[in-house]
């Protein structure tokens, strides 16, 4: 068709055509389908077109270029899935009748236009169209990219709902144990709200009620406790080891710095991701003998 510079100077004036292609298809793809290898691929189609256009035929280069490109983002795609027998029929049928018209028409025919061919509505190729680009399956050994540096593929990112990693099972459960003895080791009428609120369904009414204060003096024990729960296991976590309370300096920083402590030596660790002592919430209550909630 013409010497090397010539070949490469359409193919260099004609790259936006694929991206406006890859932009039209891609919104039928689902989002785990990457964009770039969309346009890899229509790349390769308009430099497949460069080198067979041939003028004698009078069709313009960007209409046979723009068919091309599109029938080779849609090669590629269907080279990468695992699509059933009935959905890879519609996909050649669609081809089909878009070579057909595109040959008669010397353009990329409408969806209008392939509808008449097919002998289907507008709405009912849309619908073909759907069933044959949300078939899409990636490989495994597809990368994918996150927010880190490492390189990742898909199976590595694959997460089996009803699979726990050993390793998360002892955070849990480690976590479950400083939650039970910091629930122990609180204030009594702090712990009081605490298990009948959260682990009894007590409303602050009937709390109010057994500890003969308001229902906003519940609300203000339910605060502190929580805000104490969550800087007393914080404090489990944090690059040393809780506080000494007694080099602790001020009232406010002893208690926290006490509560914490208390949490870490409460049980062994072996204790700790033991779940058999957990709370119930069918449990008996944890009141005093022989007091009723209402």
């Amino acid at each position: 068709m013409g010497d090397t510079q010539e070949l490469s100077q359409r193919i260099e004036q004609h790259l936006p055509l694929v991206k406006h292609i890859v932009f039209q298809v891609a919104v039928h793809f689902p989002r785990h389908v990457d964009r770039e290898d969309l346009a890899r691929a229509g790349a390769l189609g308009l430099v497949e077109a460069a080198r067979r256009y041939d003028d004698d035929r009078g069709v313009p280069f960007e209409r046979f270029a723009a068919q091309r490109i599109r029938g080779a983002i849609l090669d590629a795609v269907r080279a990468a899935d695992w699509a059933p027998r009935s959905v890879r029929t519609v996909a050649r049928r669609l081809e089909a009748a878009e070579q057909r018209l595109a040959s008669q028409l010397g353009r990329v025919p409408s969806s209008t236009e392939m509808a008449e061919e097919l002998g289907v509505t507008k709405a009912e190729l849309d619908r073909l169209q759907d069933r044959m680009f949300r078939s899409v399956v990636l490989a495994l050994e597809h990368e994918v990219t996150d927010d880190s540096d490492e390189d990742l593929t898909l199976v590595d990112v694959l997460i089996d709902p009803n699979s726990i990693e050993p390793l998360e099972e002892i955070e849990t459960r480690e976590l479950l144990g400083y939650l039970r003895d910091a629930v122990d080791l609180l204030p009594e009428r702090q712990r009081l709200v605490i298990v009948g609120y959260f682990l009894e369904g007590r409303t602050s009414q009937d709390l109010a009620r057994f500890l003969g204060v308001t229902e906003s003096r519940i609300s203000q024990l339910r605060s502190e406790a929580l805000e104490m729960l969550r800087e007393g296991i914080e404090g489990q976590y944090g690059a040393e080891a809780p506080a000494d309370p007694a080099t602790a300096s001020g009232r406010v920083a002893r208690r926290k710095a006490g509560y914490a402590h208390a949490i870490s030596t409460a049980s062994p660790w072996r204790d700790r991701i033991d779940l058999e002592d957990a709370y119930d919430v069918e449990a008996e209550p944890p009141v005093p003998v022989g007091v009723a909630w209402s």
